[in-house]
């Protein structure tokens, strides 16, 4: 059995809450209330060791797992990515930034083969609820471009541009080539940038808290995207 400490998120009212869980960078999950989130917890993270155990990594799905809140935060203007966690201060080891870069492959690649097989049609239309998948594909992009510039100029890239004007296969292609300078700005981290710290106005900057950020913006529009079109764990 192993135990997974839990930060959440939510308003006073402990509505909709939002789960961290800072043993596996990116994992998350959230909940219309913080009860249901916590119960929900187990099942969030064997999904996201499951992926993890699909392309080879050394993990058990199917272990008894408990959890523990560790830290709930009911205070935060915006529930969700604004959290720091006292573990984000802690260099990132070259070992484990190269981890986390599979991670985000992985997740990647995963995302991009639930788009396998749909149409054109289905790949743009307006649900009743909800946005087009075209724009939740349109958003991962350009936050990815985000957490990624925030640690300087990424080789071979000006941003994102109008993805909204392309087509689709033009979409794809940007994405790809995007990521592809992406992780090569990510795997030539220096040591240096691997420990700083630097505090902004509202929030610290470190590596390992970008990466976090980044993984777990990753997971959270992959289960988005894998219940929109039905193929849930």
């Amino acid at each position: 059995m192993t135990v997974y400490g839990l930060v959440l998120e939510s308003g006073p009212q402990r509505k909709r809450t939002f789960v961290t869980v800072p043993a596996l960078a990116g994992c998350v999950s959230n909940g219309p209330t913080t009860e249901e989130a916590v119960v929900a917890a187990p099942d969030a993270i064997r999904e996201f060791l499951r992926l993890l155990a699909e392309r080879g990594e050394r993990v058990d799905p199917e272990q008894k797992i408990e959890v523990k809140v560790e830290r709930h935060v009911t205070d935060n203007r915006w529930v969700g990515f604004g959290i720091e966690l006292e573990q984000d201060l802690e260099p990132l080891s070259r070992a484990e930034l190269e981890q986390q870069l599979r991670w985000a492959t992985w997740m990647g690649e995963s995302m991009l083969g639930l788009l396998d097989g749909m149409s054109d049609e289905e790949f743009e239309r307006k649900p009743a609820k909800g946005r087009p998948i075209r724009r939740i594909v349109e958003h991962v992009l350009g936050a990815e471009y985000g957490y990624v510039r925030r640690f300087g100029k990424i080789e071979g890239v000006k941003g994102p541009g109008n993805v909204e004007e392309m087509s689709r296969p033009e979409l794809m292609h940007w994405m790809a080539y995007m990521r592809e300078r992406e992780m090569e700005r990510l795997h030539a981290f220096r040591d240096e940038e691997l420990r700083e710290v630097s505090h902004g106005s509202s929030t610290v900057r470190t590596a390992r808290g970008y990466m976090r950020k980044l993984l777990a913006h990753q997971w959270e529009h992959f289960v988005e995207l894998r219940e929109r079109l039905g193929t849930g764990g």
